[in-house]
C-alpha cells in the first residue's frame, strides 16, 4: 500500500492540544510505526504469546510473535514454559517453520545448529573441525563456548493459563504491569481453573494496529455499527454499564449487563430507533441466544455478561456472555496487522457448556454475525488515512477529558489510550542501548 506520510521528524499536530483529536498520521506513518514497536513492543511491555493449554505437555511448542518478531513459546522437560526468538544465533535464519508441534529440539536447516527447548545451544556440526590425511581441519574458535550463543531468551510471566513475554528483562511485573483494577478484571476471567482450547480464528486486517485497540476500546459504536448485538440486546447504550481504566489509561475494561429476555435495561425507545435495530430479525437457531448465567461472571454485587478488556498493546480479552477468547494483535507494518482469536473454555465445563461456547463463538472471528463489521470498518478506515495523512480523526463523545465511567456513551478510553501513546511515544530517546537483545 502506497501512503503519503508526513516526516517522522517532525512534531504531529494534535489539534486542541489533548488528545480528542488524532492525527492520521498516527496511522499511516512507517517511520513512527518503527517507533511504536521498539517502544510498545519490544521495551517496556508485557505481550501476550498464548495459553499454557496450547502447550500441554514437554516438547510441545507454538510459534507466534511479539510485534513483527517471530518467537516460540515451548514447554521443556521440567514443564517450565520458555519463549525464543525465532532467530538462529549462527546466521540469523528464522528456523521454526511449523505453526505448532512437538519436538525435543530445534534444528536450523541451514548450518544444522540444534537448541534446547529452553533455547540452549547443544549441537554444532563440526564445531571441532574435520580429521583428513591425519589432520584436524577447520572447526569454531578454541575459545567457542555454547553457552555463549543460545537463543534469545524472552522473559516469562504466567498468571491464570495466560503466558506474556518480554524482550526487556528490566520490564516491571505483570501485576503492576496491569494495574490493580485491570488485574480484578483478569482474575475474574482466569481465576485458576485449568483452561481447554476450543480452537482458532485468523484474519488479515488491512488497518493500522492501534485501530483494533481503539474499536475494543470504544463503546459507542457495538450498539450502531452491530446488528447483532442491538437487536438482541448483548450491548446496548442502555445497558447498564461502566468504563474502566488502569492509572496510565494504557489498558481498559469495557463492562455490560444485558437485560432480561433480550431487552436492554431502560430507553429502549432511542436505542430502538437506530438503524441497525432490526425488529423482525428472528434466529434460524435460537440457541444462538441460549445463554446460561455462569457463577464465575459475579464481580462484587454484578453479575457482567460481557467484559470486553484491553491490555496494551498486543491483546484483547473477551467475555461475551458464555464465548470466552483472547484476540492477538499482531503488526505487520503501519498498514495491516494480522488478528489471531483463541477460543477457550475450562476443564470443568460439562459438555452442553462447551457446545454453547462454540457456538457462540460464531458471533465473532472473521466471518462472525458480529465481527466480521470490524474488519470491514477498520480496512475502509485506513483508506481515507491513507489518502488524507494531514487530516485527523475526532474523539470527543464524553467530552475531551479522560476518566472511568459509568455509561457507554463516551469514547473517554481512546483519548486515555492515546494520552499513554504521547507520553511514550514524545519521550526523548532513552540514553542507554535498548534491553531488546537481552539474552538470558
Amino acid at each position: 500500500m502506497t501512503s503519503a506520510t508526513a516526516c517522522p521528524s517532525e512534531p504531529l499536530l494534535w489539534e486542541s492540544g489533548g488528545t480528542s483529536r488524532i492525527p492520521f498520521a498516527v496511522y499511516t506513518d512507517a517511520q513512527r510505526h518503527q517507533r511504536e514497536l521498539e517502544r510498545f513492543f519490544y521495551r517496556g511491555h508485557w505481550c501476550y504469546v498464548g495459553l499454557e493449554a496450547e502447550i500441554p505437555n514437554p516438547g510441545d511448542f507454538k510459534r507466534t510473535v511479539v510485534g513483527e518478531r517471530s518467537v516460540i513459546m515451548t514447554r521443556a522437560a521440567d514443564g517450565a514454559i520458555h519463549v525464543l526468538e525465532n532467530v538462529c544465533a549462527h546466521r540469523g535464519m528464522r528456523f521454526c517453520r511449523k505453526r505448532q508441534g512437538n519436538q525435543t529440539e530445534f534444528v536450523c536447516p541451514y548450518h544444522q545448529w540444534s537448541y534446547a527447548p529452553n533455547g540452549d545451544l547443544q549441537g554444532v556440526p563440526f564445531r571441532r573441525g574435520v580429521r583428513q590425511g591425519g589432520k584436524v581441519n577447520g572447526g569454531m574458535p578454541a575459545d567457542f563456548d555454547p553457552k555463549d550463543h543460545a537463543l534469545t531468551k524472552l522473559k516469562v510471566a504466567s498468571r491464570g493459563g495466560v503466558v506474556f513475554a518480554s524482550f526487556d528483562h528490566a520490564v516491571e511485573s505483570l501485576e503492576d504491569f496491569m494495574g490493580p483494577t485491570i488485574l480484578a478484571y483478569f482474575d475474574r476471567l482466569f481465576n485458576g481453573r485449568d483452561l481447554t482450547l476450543l480452537g482458532y480464528n485468523r484474519q488479515r486486517i488491512p488497518g493500522n494496529w492501534k485501530l483494533m485497540q481503539e474499536n475494543i476500546k470504544d463503546p459507542y459504536h457495538p450498539g450502531l455499527l452491530h446488528t447483532w448485538f442491538v437487536t438482541f440486546g448483548l450491548w446496548r447504550a442502555d445497558n447498564q454499564s461502566e468504563l474502566r481504566m488502569d492509572r496510565h489509561h494504557r489498558h481498559a475494561a469495557m463492562i455490560s449487563t444485558r437485560g432480561s429476555m433480550g431487552e436492554a435495561s431502560g430507553g429502549a425507545a432511542q436505542v430502538t430507533q437506530v438503524s441497525s435495530f432490526k425488529d423482525k430479525m428472528q434466529l434460524e437457531d435460537p440457541r444462538f441466544l441460549d445463554i446460561v448465567p455462569e457463577p464465575w461472571w459475579q464481580m462484587g454485587e454484578k453479575m457482567p455478561t460481557a467484559v470486553m478488556t484491553t491490555l496494551f498493546p498486543s491483546v484483547v480479552l473477551q467475555q461475551q456472555v458464555n464465548s470466552v477468547s483472547t484476540r492477538h494483535i499482531q503488526p505487520d507494518g503501519h498498514g495491516a496487522f494480522d488478528f489471531v482469536w483463541t477460543h477457550f473454555g475450562f476443564a470443568d465445563d460439562t459438555p452442553e457448556m462447551t457446545e454453547r461456547r462454540l457456538r457462540q463463538s460464531n458471533l465473532f472471528g472473521p466471518a462472525g454475525f458480529v465481527s466480521a463489521d470490524d474488519g470491514e470498518v477498520i480496512e475502509f478506515s485506513q483508506q481515507a488515512f491513507e489518502s488524507k495523512p494531514q487530516h485527523r480523526a475526532l474523539a470527543e463523545l464524553g467530552g475531551r477529558e479522560v476518566g472511568d465511567t459509568d455509561h457507554m456513551v463516551t469514547e473517554t478510553l481512546i483519548r486515555g489510550m492515546y494520552r499513554y501513546w504521547r507520553e511514550v511515544m514524545e519521550a526523548p530517546e532513552p540514553v542507554s542501548d535498548s534491553p531488546s537483545e537481552t539474552k538470558s
